[in-house]
C-alpha cells in the first residue's frame, strides 16, 4: 500500500480519486478464501490443576489450523475465546476469533474513510486474516480479549500517568493506577514533581515525599493483584537522579531484601497470604532512576552533583556523583533494582517536545511517551520472512508492515481508554508501537552469532527498514485521514528526529550480503516517507516499539522473544494427548546447513546437543562456529556487553526503547553493574536493566548450600584398625503396613504397592504391570524382589532415588498423579512416588522432590521469597522458587531432574542448575524471559506486558 505521491504496486495503495487507499494483494489469491488455503482439525484442550490434577479447563472439539502447534492452540482458546464455557455463545474456532478482530478493524476503517472502495476494504480483511492465520504478526493481548466484544474496546497494553504535587493528583494517581491493574494491564509513572522530605509545606510543616506515597500505592498493586488476578500487577515508578531524596529511593527494595532475610530468620510467616508478609514493601514495582547527561558526565569526571527543590529548582543539596552511581549499582547488584532511564537520550528523540517531556515508560521500558497516554502494540514474527536459501523478503516484509501499521491506526478510533485524560492524549498523538519477535531464531538460521557484528548489522537493518516503512505508512495515511492533532505544534521536531532516524541508517555498516540488501530498502524507505511527510505530515507520533512478546510470541510459536536470543538450545514440547518430549530447536539443524554442514554431519551434532544441550566437542562441528549456537542461558551463554551491544545496534531504529533485562552472572562485582550502566549510556541506549543471577532471597537455592552446611570431618590423628563389615539383612515381620497407589504414566497404567517396618522405613516394593505371565510382568516381579532385598540390607532409599529417577524411556509423558503430572518413564514415576512418600522434606529438596502442596506454596514466594527448609519441613513452606537438585558425586547425566513442565525447567536439568525464573501464578511450572519481564510456556500467563 502507498498513498499520494508514490507510485503504485503489488501491495500498496494510492490515494484514491474519493480519497481512501486502493489495496492491493499480497498473501492471498483473488478468489480464494484465507481459510480455504489451509487443512484444519478438531482438537481438545483439557488443562488441569497442577496442584491436585483436576480439570480447570476444558473445551473439547476447537478448530485450528493443522500446522499451529498444540501450545499455540491451547494458549489461545484458554486465553482468547470469549463467551462462557459450555455455553453457545462460546468461541470454539480460530476462524471465529480472527473474524472477530478483523472484521472490527474492516468495518472502523469504512467508517473513518481509510479505504476507497468496499473492495479494497475486503482485501485489507482478506490480507490481515491471511497473516494471522500464518502467523506473521499478531497483535498484543488486548486486542483479542476485547476487540468486537461487548467489553469496552480496550487495545493498549501500555500506558504512563502522571502525578503532580498535590494530594488530590496522588489520590487520583491510586484510582488511575488500580483501574488498570483491574483490567490487566500495566503503567508507570515519574513521582519526581512531589515535592522532596527535605522541603517544606506551604503549612510550615515538612512533606512527606516520594517514597512514602509509593507505600500507597504498592499497597493498592498488592491487594489488587490479591484480589483475583493470575499475575503481579506490573508498573513502573521512576524518580530523577537530582531529586532531593534520590538516596533513599535507590535504597527502597534493597533494603526491603534485608528485611524479609531478618524477618525470616526470627521465624515470621513470611508466605505471600502470611500474616507478616504485609510489612515487606515496594514489591510490586519497577524501579528506575531517571539520569541525565550532566548527571552522567559528573560521574565521569568524580565531580559533584546538585540535588534541586521540586517548587522553585533551587539546590537543595550537593552529594558525589560517582558515590550516587556506586548506590544505584550496588542496589542492582543486591536485588536487580533500580534500572537506568537515560533522560536527555530518550528526549533527544522526542518527536513532541513541544507538548511536553517525555518523563516516564510502561513497566517493562519500551513504550516512552507523553504523560497520560498509551500505547498498542504488534509484532511481527521474523521467522516467517527468512528464504530457504538464507535470504530476506524485503519486499513482503515491506508490505506487511504497511498492512499491519494501517490496522493498528485503525483500532484508535473506536479503541476505548481506561481514564478520560489517556484517551484524549491517545486520539491526539496516536502512538504506535509495532516490533518483532524471533530475532534470536532468525540470526541462528542464518548461520550469525548473536554477538557479532554481522549478527548485529542483520538486526540494525531490519529494524531500520521495520520503522523507515512504518513512518512512510504513517506519512501516507497523514494524506488520506490527516495528521495527527498535535502534530502541527511539533512538526519540526518531528521532521527532525526523522533524519536523526535515516542518519542512523546511513551509519549502518552492512557485514553480511542479507543486511546488504535490506539496508538499501530501508534508505529507500526513509528518503521516501520523510519526503512524503514533509508534504502531509505524519499520522502518528510513534511508530515502533520492542516488546517483551510473551504470550503473543507463544501465540505465533516463536523460539525467541523480542530482541532476545535463543533461551537454549534445547527446548520442551508438548504433544497432542497429553504428553511431552525434548527436542533441539529447529533453528539448529538449519543454521548447520546454513553453515555448509552436510547431512550426515548435521544429523551427529544435533544428537550431540540433545544429550549435551550444547555444541562444545560436537563432532565435526568447527570451534569457530561453536558462538553461533550461543544462548542466554547454558554452558555458553552470551556476555552481558554483548546483550548491551545488540540493543546499542537497534536503538536507533525503534521510536520508544526496548524492554530487556540484561543478565549477569552470580559471580559479578557492583564495578561491573557500574561498567554495564555506563556504557549503556555511552552507547545511546533509552533504557537498561540488570539482573544478577540468584541475587535475591527468593530466588532457588544453589547446589552448595546443602554441601555447605555439613560439618567437616574431624582429623585423624592416628591411624583406625580396618574393620570389614559386611551387611545383615533385616526381614520384616509378617504383619507389616502397606499401601498400594495405582498410577497411570503415558496411558501405561500399573499399581506400586509398599511395605514398610513398624518402626517405619520402607522395606519392600511390589510392581504389577500387564498379565500375570507376560515377559513384561515377569521383569517387574525380578525387578521387585532386588530393590525389596537391597532395601532390607540396608541400601538407602536416596541411593535408588539418584538412580533411577530421571531414566527415560517409554512409556512417558502424563500420569494421574497430581504430585507427579510428567514422567520421564515408569521407574522415573515409581521412585519419585516413593521418595515423596518416605523421604524426608530435606532430602526431597536436595532431590528436587516435592509434592503438589509443597509447590502450590513455593509460588507464593516469587515476589517476596525467602526459604527456610527446617520450617518448610514442618509447616506451610515460605515463600521461594523451586530449589535445584542437591550436587551429588554422580556425574552430571546421572543428576536427578527437576520436575519437567517448561523449557527453563528442561534446561535446568540438561545444564545441572537451578534459573532465576519465577513460578507461574496459574499452573505453576517455571516461566521463561521475554524481555525484561516472564512467559509461562504452560498457560501464556505474564508477569508484565503481553
Amino acid at each position: 500500500m502507498s498513498g499520494e505521491g508514490v507510485s503504485a504496486g503489488k501491495g500498496r495503495a494510492t490515494r484514491s480519486a474519493t480519497g481512501g487507499l486502493k489495496v492491493e494483494r499480497v498473501w492471498t489469491t483473488e478468489g480464494v478464501h484465507p481459510y480455504d488455503e489451509v487443512a484444519w482439525e478438531r482438537r481438545d484442550v483439557v488443562m488441569t490443576n497442577w496442584r491436585d490434577g483436576s480439570i480447570n479447563f476444558e473445551q473439547r472439539g476447537v478448530e485450528f489450523p493443522e500446522f499451529w502447534s498444540v501450545n499455540a492452540a491451547n494458549i489461545v482458546t484458554t486465553k482468547y475465546f470469549r463467551g462462557a464455557v459450555g455455553t453457545p455463545q462460546r468461541e470454539w474456532s480460530l476462524k471465529q476469533l480472527v473474524d472477530r478482530v478483523v472484521k472490527t478493524y474492516r468495518a472502523a476503517g469504512e467508517q473513518h474513510g481509510y479505504f476507497a472502495t468496499p473492495a479494497d476494504a475486503e482485501i485489507f480483511e482478506h490480507e490481515l486474516t491471511w497473516m494471522l492465520l500464518h502467523q506473521v504478526f499478531s497483535f498484543n493481548s488486548p486486542v483479542w480479549f476485547n476487540v468486537g466484544t461487548p467489553s469496552p474496546q480496550q487495545v493498549s497494553a501500555c500506558f504512563i500517568l502522571a502525578v503532580d504535587d498535590s494530594m488530590d493528583s496522588i489520590l487520583d494517581w491510586y484510582k488511575e493506577e488500580g483501574l488498570i491493574f483491574k483490567g490487566g494491564s500495566g503503567s508507570g509513572v515519574n513521582l519526581s514533581r512531589i515535592r522532596s522530605s527535605k522541603e517544606l509545606l506551604s503549612s510550615g510543616g515538612t512533606a512527606s515525599g516520594p517514597v512514602s506515597f509509593m507505600r500507597g500505592a504498592d499497597a493498592s498493586a498488592g491487594t489488587i493483584k490479591s484480589g483475583g488476578a493470575t499475575r503481579r500487577a506490573a508498573k513502573m515508578v521512576i524518580l530523577d537522579v537530582d531529586h532531593p531524596d534520590i538516596e533513599e529511593f535507590v535504597q527502597t527494595k534493597a533494603r526491603e531484601e534485608d528485611k524479609i532475610r531478618a524477618l525470616r530468620d526470627a521465624g515470621f510467616d513470611m508466605d505471600l497470604g502470611g500474616h507478616d508478609i504485609v510489612s515487606v514493601q515496594y514489591q510490586n514495582a519497577n524501579n528506575s532512576v531517571r539520569v541525565s547527561d550532566e548527571f552522567m558526565r559528573a560521574v565521569d569526571a568524580r565531580d559533584s552533583f546538585a540535588l534541586r527543590a521540586r517548587l522553585d529548582g533551587s539546590i537543595v543539596e550537593k552529594i558525589d556523583a560517582h558515590g550516587l552511581f556506586h548506590s544505584i549499582a550496588q542496589a542492582a547488584w543486591e536485588c536487580a533494582d533500580p534500572g537506568l532511564q537515560y533522560d536527555d537520550t530518550i528526549n533527544d528523540w522526542h518527536t513532541c517536545p513541544e507538548t511536553g517531556r517525555i518523563t516516564a515508560s510502561n513497566p517493562c521500558s519500551e513504550y516512552l511517551h507523553l504523560d497520560n497516554s498509551s500505547c498498542n502494540l504488534a509484532s511481527l514474527n521474523l521467522m516467517k520472512f527468512l528464504r530457504a536459501d538464507g535470504g530476506f523478503e524485503v519486499e513482503k516484509f515491506v508490505k506487511s508492515v504497511e498492512f499491519v501499521i494501517t490496522a493498528m491506526d485503525i483500532s484508535i478510533c473506536f479503541a476505548d481508554f481506561p481514564t478520560e485524560k489517556i484517551g484524549i492524549t491517545t486520539r491526539a498523538y496516536r502512538q504506535l508501537g509495532i516490533g518483532y519477535a524471533n530475532l534470536g531464531a532468525l540470526l541462528m538460521a542464518s548461520g550469525l552469532p548473536y554477538d557479532s557484528d554481522g549478527g548485529r548489522s542483520v538486526a540494525a537493518a531490519i529494524t531500520s527498514l521495520m520503522t523507515g516503512t512504518a513512518y512512510r505508512r504513517s506519512a501516507e495515511l497523514a494524506g488520506v485521514v490527516g495528521a495527527y492533532e498535535g502534530y502541527a505544534r511539533n512538526a519540526e521536531p518531528h521532521k527532525r528526529v526523522m533524519r536523526k532516524h535515516a542518519a542512523a541508517n546511513d551509519e549502518i555498516k552492512p557485514s553480511h550480503p542479507v543486511a546488504t540488501a535490506i539496508v538499501r530498502e530501508a534508505t529507500k524507505q526513509w528518503t521516501q516517507g520523510n519526503k512524503i511527510g514533509d508534504k502531509n505530515g505524519w499520522r502518528n507520533s510513534q511508530a515502533s516499539v520492542l516488546a517483551p512478546t510473551g504470550t503473543i510470541g507463544l501465540m505465533m510459536d516463536c523460539d525467541t522473544t523480542g530482541v532476545e536470543p535463543d533461551l537454549a538450545l534445547v527446548k520442551f514440547k508438548k504433544l497432542v494427548g497429553g504428553g511431552s518430549m525434548q527436542i533441539v530447536n529447529q533453528t539448529v539443524p538449519r543454521a548447520l546447513r546454513a553453515l555448509g554442514y552436510p547431512e550426515e554431519q548435521v544429523e551427529a551434532i544435533v544428537e550431540h546437543i540433545s544429550e549435551h544441550g550444547h555444541v562444545i566437542d560436537a563432532p565435526g562441528l568447527k570451534s569457530e562456529h561453536y558462538a553461533v549456537f550461543d544462548c542466554a542461558m547454558g554452558e555458553r551463554s552470551i556476555a552481558p556487553m554483548g546483550h548491551v551491544r545488540m540493543m546499542a545496534a537497534v536503538q536507533p531504529f525503534i521510536s520508544g526503547a526496548i524492554s530487556k533485562t540484561v543478565n549477569m552472572p552470580e559471580s559479578a562485582t557492583v564495578e561491573d553493574v557500574e561498567q554495564i550502566y555506563y556504557e549503556g549510556w555511552k552507547l545511546g541506549l533509552k533504557a537498561l536493566a540488570i539482573y544478577r543471577d540468584n541475587c535475591k532471597v527468593g530466588q532457588p537455592l544453589s547446589a552448595a548450600s546443602s554441601s555447605s552446611s555439613k560439618a567437616a570431618a574431624p582429623a585423624v590423628v592416628t591411624p583406625e584398625p580396618v574393620v570389614e563389615y559386611r551387611p545383615v539383612r533385616k526381614r520384616l515381620p509378617k504383619k507389616r503396613p502397606s499401601e498400594t497407589v495405582s498410577f497411570s504414566v503415558g496411558g501405561a497404567e500399573g499399581y506400586l504397592t509398599a511395605s514398610s517396618y513398624p518402626d517405619d522405613g520402607l522395606g519392600e516394593v511390589f510392581l504389577k504391570m500387564s498379565k500375570q505371565g507376560s515377559t513384561l510382568a515377569g521383569v517387574m516381579d525380578a525387578f521387585s524382589v532386588a530393590i525389596s532385598i537391597g532395601l532390607q540390607y540396608g541400601v538407602p532409599l536416596e541411593t535408588f532415588v539418584t538412580k533411577f529417577t530421571n531414566m527415560r524411556f517409554e512409556p512417558a509423558g502424563m500420569t494421574d498423579d497430581p504430585d507427579i503430572r510428567m514422567a520421564a518413564s515408569v521407574m522415573d514415576y515409581i521412585f519419585r512416588r516413593l521418595a515423596l512418600d518416605f523421604l524426608p522434606y530435606e532430602r526431597r529438596a536436595e532431590l528436587g522432590i516435592f509434592t503438589a502442596t509443597e509447590r502450590a506454596a513455593q509460588v507464593a514466594a516469587e515476589s517476596e521469597g525467602t526459604l527456610d527448609l527446617a520450617g518448610m519441613a514442618q509447616s506451610a513452606p515460605v515463600s521461594a522458587p523451586v530449589p535445584p537438585p542437591a550436587a551429588t558425586d554422580e556425574p552430571a547425566a546421572a543428576k536427578p531432574a527437576p520436575h519437567v513442565g517448561s523449557s527453563t525447567e528442561l534446561l535446568e536439568a540438561v545444564i545441572g542448575k537451578a534459573a532465576d525464573a519465577p513460578l507461574c501464578f496459574t499452573c505453576g511450572t517455571k516461566m521463561r524471559p521475554a524481555g525484561s519481564c516472564y512467559v509461562c510456556e504452560g498457560c501464556g500467563s505474564t508477569s508484565g506486558c503481553s
